[in-house]
């Protein structure tokens, strides 16, 4: 894997660039996007922001004591995925490989370019296009993987380029804190500091058996990335426009606490299938077909979400409004379209920090131990046994069963 060539590309304080491309106004000004009220959370700092101790995640509470002259801007997902689209387009022109790993990160494999342009010339001249092209400021790391390449462009900030020769991985490396190496959390770098470990140098050296026996099966991993190994391959972007799920009833129904209990079980895993791929709709879609085989569907456009909260009582809105022929149903379906990469937190412009947390509760139990592991009190009866591809992992125990209100 050695003669690979992996660039990374990220958006510099994505969310505060584009504010700034609205409004000129900001530039050079402590800009914060993201709640507005007290409940908020920092989804973005810009640099001078940073310098007073913002950053993102943190309350906005917190960050208006710490930055009062700052200029605080809730967060718009539609504006930012549409900056984002225009960056990747750009990108899937010129790139063999694109991997869009989230709304303003990507890497691309150029391996074999050098033969017909140089890989640093060609990342130097793109990362220009994008710049002149979309009026936001990109950085790039250029190595042979996509730990080192990722760390670079950490270092290459804000705004400039940085290509690590092969060979040069380690030394590199070095010097840096620990922190540095991607999937180094506050819980882990704790570890580290109890350990008497600050920068990366000392990783290097570290015996690979006292990192699996501190740190796991993860310790093999920090120890590879420590020492700028990485074979983790490029996963080419393709963009999905929707996903949906559909019941066909084995007896046509009436039944509308059935029929209730299978729409809100769908939307509610649909949401979760949104944020384990990393994907937000601005669609919702509700279908019926009656026991006449004749079928109606009514949509919505909403503002970008994965959810359950802000889906859930669109859906039965929807099937609310197209539910009035009172006959029998043989078959319901709710799909979420005009779907943009995105994780949950662009979204959560009004949220609690608490919210979020406990969706990744919730979705830590899922991917574990199954999609029916956990879920909505709503959901349960009948009319969800067979939405989706559900399996019981707790062979006959009951699943852990939340209130309908997520706050």
């Amino acid at each position: 894997m050695s003669n690979r060539t992996i660039l990374h590309l990220d958006l510099d304080t994505f969310f505060v660039s584009c504010e700034r491309l609205l409004d000129s106004r900001l530039v050079g000004r402590p800009v914060i996007v993201g709640g507005t009220g007290d409940r908020g959370v920092v989804s973005a700092a810009s640099y001078e922001a940073r310098v007073y101790g913002v950053h993102s995640g943190m309350p906005m509470r917190m960050a208006r004591d710490l930055c009062p002259m700052g200029t605080y801007i809730r967060g718009n997902a539609g504006t930012y995925t549409k900056f984002s689209k225009m960056v990747t387009e750009i990108l899937q022109e010129e790139v063999p490989v694109l991997e869009k790993s989230s709304v303003d990160e990507f890497y691309a494999d150029l391996s074999g370019m050098d033969r017909f342009f140089g890989c640093y010339k060609f990342s130097s001249e793109l990362r220009k296009r994008i710049i002149k092209e979309t009026g936001l400021p990109i950085s790039f790391g250029l190595s042979e993987n996509k730990t080192v390449s990722k760390v670079a462009t950490n270092e290459a900030k804000p705004n400039n380029q940085l290509k690590i020769d092969t060979g040069y991985e380690k030394p590199f490396l070095a010097p840096l804190s620990v922190k540095k190496i991607p999937m180094v959390g506050e819980k882990t770098f704790r570890t580290f500091c109890n350990l008497g470990v600050k920068r990366i140098a000392t990783v290097q050296e570290m015996p690979l058996e006292m990192m699996l026996s501190v740190f796991g099966k993860n310790g093999r991993i920090i120890w590879q990335r420590a020492n700028g190994i990485d074979a983790t391959p490029i996963i080419p972007y393709h963009e999905r426009k929707s996903i949906s799920s559909e019941r066909t009833y084995g007896k046509d129904t009436t039944d509308i606490t059935k029929i209730k209990t299978t729409i809100i079980a769908m939307a509610e895993n649909l949401a979760f299938q949104l944020r384990r791929g990393e994907k937000l709709t601005s669609c919702v879609t509700v279908k019926i077909r009656y026991s006449d085989f004749q079928t109606y569907s009514k949509q919505a456009k909403i503002s970008y979400t994965s959810a359950d909260h802000n889906l859930i009582p669109k859906v039965m809105e929807l099937f609310d409004k197209l539910y009035n022929r009172r006959l029998l149903i043989r078959l319901v379906g709710v799909r979420y379209s005009s779907l943009t990469a995105g994780n949950y937190q662009i979204d959560l412009f009004e949220d609690t920090k608490k919210t979020v947390n406990l969706y990744q509760a919730m979705d830590t139990i899922r991917l574990r131990y199954g999609d029916r592991s956990i879920m909505r009190a709503a959901t349960l009866g009948e009319g969800a046994r067979t939405v989706g591809n559900f399996t019981n992992p707790f062979n006959g125990e009951p699943p852990i069963v939340l209130a309908h209100r997520t706050q």
